[in-house]
């Protein structure tokens, strides 16, 4: 079965790649062999390949840049997603793409569900959202969180940096969401797709913690492994003291019971699957 991968240098694409199923025919494309903003070039690559699954890992996700870039990102998450899953749709291809917990406004106080109302705050969250219209109701489209995988840049990555070079750090204690290990993510992507599913799915890790509580765990399991030399002070801020372009959600966990019933159980904690990766870099740096 061949499968083209978009977006396939990003921590996903390369966790896809990592991840895929025995047997499976797969070319990759990123930005440097595919712009996915030219419509005849997606659909003469596509036409090219001609797979059963058209995966777009690509994405616009520089989530302040894109307040001032809307224009670009608009292109990149809705006018190009629209192009993908058309030229899927003209092989006969199953089209999945993956979306972003910032479709919500952080208003409410229980997990969001796959069908709960969608207010983004933001310029990368109303382009994301558009990008869901744009892939059709016979898509899959994931929902996710807080990425982060060994390599790429990712928070895990910059506060293991910073707790190394600085003599404390300050991180926001009043957004709550869920961290995702970008492995777990594509093996679940994997599995939603060989049975076929379409329509929204929730996936992240289980559990729930504030990007404090993250960085807090991050030294703690840095420490252990002995990627720190020193513990340094955490110190948790507001929102308020952080001044970012774009608005953020204050709580944006993701319901994930349907994908989880889909998949056959529920994902690792957040906390295990962060040490899974501090494991792996001790391993492979």
């Amino acid at each position: 079965m061949k499968v083209l991968i978009v977006g396939g240098k990003g921590q996903l694409g390369k966790s896809l790649m990592s991840t895929a199923p025995a047997g499976l025919e797969i070319v990759s494309h990123d930005i440097d062999t595919l712009d996915i903003t030219d419509t005849v070039a997606v659909h003469r690559a596509v036409e090219a390949v001609r797979p059963e699954f058209v995966l777009n890992a690509a994405a616009y996700t520089a989530v302040d840049k894109a307040e001032s870039e809307e224009d670009l990102a608009h292109a990149v998450n809705a006018t190009a997603v629209g192009y993908l899953a058309d030229a899927a749709r003209k092989v006969c291809a199953r089209f999945v793409h993956v979306s972003t917990d910032f479709v919500f406004d952080g208003l409410s106080g229980v997990p969001y569900a796959p069908d709960a109302p969608t207010a983004p705050l933001s310029a990368y969250g109303r382009t994301k959202l558009m990008g869901e219209k744009a892939a059709g109701n016979d898509a899959l489209i994931i929902r996710t969180a807080w990425v982060y995988a060994p390599s790429g840049g990712n928070f895990v990555r910059t506060m293991l940096r910073l707790m190394s070079e600085r003599p404390e750090v300050r991180v926001v204690a009043d957004q709550i969401g869920t961290p995702t290990y970008a492995p777990g993510l594509a093996a679940a992507l994997w599995s939603l797709a060989g049975k076929r599913a379409t329509g929204l799915y929730h996936y992240t890790d289980a559990g729930a913690c504030s990007w404090y509580d993250f960085a807090v765990a991050i030294q703690e399991e840095g420490l252990a492994a002995k990627l720190l030399d020193k513990e340094v002070p955490v110190i948790p801020i507001s929102t308020a003291d952080y001044s970012t372009a774009a608005r953020r959600p204050h709580y944006s966990v993701l319901d994930k019971t349907s994908t989880f019933a889909a998949i056959g159980g529920p994902a690792p904690h957040w906390r295990a699957n962060l040490r899974t990766m501090i494991t792996e870099i001790k391993t492979n740096g």
